[in-house]
């Protein structure tokens, strides 16, 4: 059997060049190499220049785990998120990857599937191999999630735990504008269809939405705990009818989604019968018939935002000042005056 048989594809394939490589072939010192690929402006601009022309050339990649022998430093940030599944995690996996980019990092994505135990065996996997992680909205409890910002920087999405770094959108701006917008129209009893009991905005959200209601005079009432899905916003409709809400704000637009769904099949009309809110503006929530009025959250710029602040951390610099994330209403079709 030939070498190139034994090997398969490989059989013609390059070894990948190496920083002596490009020592050798321009007669310098692979620690010279070394700090002109991974440490810019250490050396002449010019010595700079002929050896990323030249590591170009003989198709050198940079191994971060090689890299991190000597330095303790992948350049690699963990994003672990709730449910990958969710569109409402999209835009945040966009807006974190766009600025990894920028900023010379490699993004590494896992999920929890909604589960505080999961989500813990996947940071231990995944902790080592990263210089720090970005949790959005995770289901560990708070002493879990400190135990891991002991040892590991962490930034936390749509989450607050005790001092540590956070990026919340302001729930405040849109919450208020929802229950403005339904009592505008007439509506005197609304109901909340919470999310997960691990979820800290969902208690969030029905905390503020309890507070603006009652100051208007508006009967409220919280049905859950439910899974945060389609499958959860159709399984809340009964005892939403039960309630007698005239109207209903769901904990995201995913659960708000399954509510019209369930509408249909009972043959409850929205938003004459029942009007309809939900949280996030994800993709697809103005493609429902009817559209949804949902609170839109910037996660695209809260993604950006947390790994700005966790590598502003790793390296030890001041994070520069950015403008609020504020959540607005979206009016659409799923709200009216009630019947």
């Amino acid at each position: 059997m030939t070498d190139q048989r034994r090997n398969g594809a490989n059989g013609n394939r390059r070894p990948s060049a190496t920083i002596y490589d490009i020592a050798r072939a321009l007669d310098l010192s692979p620690s010279t190499v070394s700090r002109a690929l991974n440490k810019p402006g250490r050396i002449s601009a010019k010595t700079e220049k002929r050896i990323r022309e030249t590591a170009a050339e003989l198709g050198y990649r940079s191994n971060p785990m090689a890299r991190a022998l000597p330095t303790g430093r992948t350049r690699m940030i963990g994003l672990v998120v709730s449910d990958v599944t969710n569109p409402v995690f999209f835009r945040l996996v966009r807006g974190a990857e766009q600025v990894c980019g920028e900023l010379g990092y490699t993004l590494v994505f896992a999920e929890s599937q909604e589960s505080g135990e999961i989500e813990s065996g996947t940071l231990d996997r995944l902790l080592p191999a990263v210089d720090g992680v970005v949790l959005a909205a995770a289901r560990l409890d708070d002493e879990q999630i400190a135990s891991i910002a002991a040892g590991k920087d962490v930034v936390l999405v749509n989450r607050r735990v005790g001092d540590l770094t956070a990026v919340v959108p302001d729930i405040d701006s849109g919450v208020t504008q929802a229950i403005d917008h339904l009592a505008s129209l007439g509506h005197r009893s609304v109901a909340y269809v919470a999310g997960p009991s691990s979820s800290w905005m969902s208690r969030e959200r029905g905390e503020r939405l309890f507070d603006q209601a009652v100051s208007r005079g508006m009967t409220f009432v919280e049905i859950g705990p439910n899974q945060p899905s389609v499958e959860g916003g159709e399984a809340a409709l009964r005892r939403v009818r039960a309630s007698g809400a005239t109207a209903v704000l769901a904990y995201n637009d995913l659960m708000a989604i399954g509510l019209l769904r369930a509408c249909r099949r009972d043959g409850v009309d929205v938003p004459r019968d029942l009007s309809v809110v939900g949280f996030d503006d994800i993709f697809g929530a103005d493609l429902t018939t009817p559209s949804v009025t949902t609170v839109r959250s910037p996660l695209d710029r809260a993604g950006a935002a947390a790994v700005r602040e966790l590598v502003s951390t790793l390296e030890s610099r001041d994070q520069e000042a950015t403008d609020p994330l504020v959540t607005e209403l979206v009016v659409r079709e799923s709200t009216a005056a009630p019947a």
